[in-house]
């Protein structure tokens, strides 16, 4: 099975590198290579085109209509403060134009067209952002006048002590306390000046009237949806790409394996690599799709589990099990594949090394005037020196 194996990969090495027995000159690898390059860029790019036609979870439950139905709960005291929050962080964010023309949630689809409309309104987006801007300075005076506040009732009481002693100092607090308390009133009076024109906007009208009609049954019904579009897109993904991948595939192994039964040397040679250059992303995108299923989605719901059941030492113990598998078969491959002495006696014969000790001998060398160690003995077949740990007689070709 293991020689079957090895003779395969010989044959594809051949297949690649090679034309009709030959190597490839340097030009020919040069102009083989630029191919392999355009068409694997090519195919990539096509890929991402076909599987854009598949709705992401952030295009069918935008991070939007998220943000409106799940993470926020809308009363007449906080939602002017939601939709701003909302509507800015929305107008400064970047969506391409096609995937705003994709399917989104039945839930989302009249939360976000409104959430449109106002952002293209930039007097109303101006706004918000002007009422925004004033509300953090409202807090910052509002922080400041209450340290104020505190200050002043320490000095006053300082004062008192003291006699008057410190009187000047009381006398500055309270006249920075009145000048920011003043700036602080007349920011209340703007903010209600923009408050009123956001709530007299049509637009804002016909949101407060939709948002009064949210349901809880539909927030858990956009949380379940959105688990389960979360859950099963790798998978769909997936398909989407073999379908775009797979035909290729197949094209280019037909040609491949109908040019090796006729003996076509270049059709080989490039039908040999297409069929490589379309098994990368294949193999590329399986690995991403299982990374994306295993990873994040089921050891995530393995480590819920030993939390709720106060398991979590188990999912270090699967750690630490798993890190010694790893390290032995890495080992095993180091070791037995690619450093295993048959390996290390084929590299030091290929460069005139001794078999031995594996330093350079000289030209013409029987002997390695280093170990002693005697490089050459006769073929049992054809009797003429081949060397000592060598697999096949240089000569007749002879297995040793």
């Amino acid at each position: 099975m293991g020689v079957r194996f090895r003779d395969k990969i010989g044959r594809m090495k051949t297949n690649l590198t090679s034309l009709d027995d030959q190597p490839l000159s340097k030009a020919a690898l040069v102009i083989i290579f630029f191919l392999d390059i355009f068409i694997l860029v090519s195919i990539f790019n096509g890929l991402d085109a076909h599987t854009r036609q598949l709705p992401s979870p952030d295009t069918f439950i935008p991070y939007t209509c998220r943000e409106i139905v799940v993470n926020h709960r809308w009363n007449p005291t906080n939602r002017i403060e939601n939709a701003s929050q909302i509507i800015i962080q929305s107008s400064r964010s970047y969506y391409p134009a096609d995937e705003r023309k994709n399917k989104q949630h039945p839930v989302c689809e009249p939360y976000i067209g409104l959430i449109e409309q106002i952002k293209n309104d930039k007097e109303l987006v101006g706004i918000f952002e002007e009422r925004s801007k004033d509300e953090l300075e409202a807090k910052k005076l509002q922080r400041e006048i209450d340290n104020l506040k505190g200050a002043y009732d320490t000095s006053l009481l300082e004062t008192i002590a003291k006699k008057q002693e410190s009187k000047t100092k009381v006398d500055a607090i309270r006249e920075d306390y009145r000048k920011k308390t003043a700036a602080l009133d007349t920011l209340k009076s703007r903010l209600a000046t923009l408050e009123e024109a956001i709530n007299g906007d049509t637009k804002i009208k016909l949101l407060w009237a939709k948002l009064q009609g949210l349901r809880e049954q539909d927030r858990q019904q956009l949380l379940s949806d959105l688990q389960t579009s979360n859950f099963w897109y790798p998978v769909k993904k997936l398909g989407m790409q073999m379908i775009f991948l797979i035909p290729l595939f197949i094209v280019f192994f037909v040609w491949n394996s109908a040019s090796i039964r006729k003996n076509r040397g270049l059709q080989t040679l490039v039908s040999s690599h297409l069929l490589g250059v379309t098994f990368i992303p294949i193999l590329c995108k399986i690995i991403e799709a299982v990374y994306d299923i295993i990873p994040k989605k089921l050891l995530k719901q393995l480590m819920d589990l030993l939390v709720s059941l106060n398991l979590i030492a188990i999912w270090h113990y699967l750690v630490i099990a798993v890190a010694i598998i790893a390290a032995l078969f890495l080992i095993y491959i180091f070791q037995k594949k690619l450093f295993s002495h048959d390996k290390l006696i084929e590299r030091r014969i290929s460069k005139g090394e001794c078999q031995q000790c594996g330093k350079r001998l000289p030209a013409g060398a029987n002997a390695c005037p280093f170990c002693g160690f005697v490089q050459f003995k006769p073929c049992s077949n054809c009797k003429r020196l081949m060397h000592v740990l060598g697999k096949y007689c240089r000569e007749c070709g002879h297995q040793a």
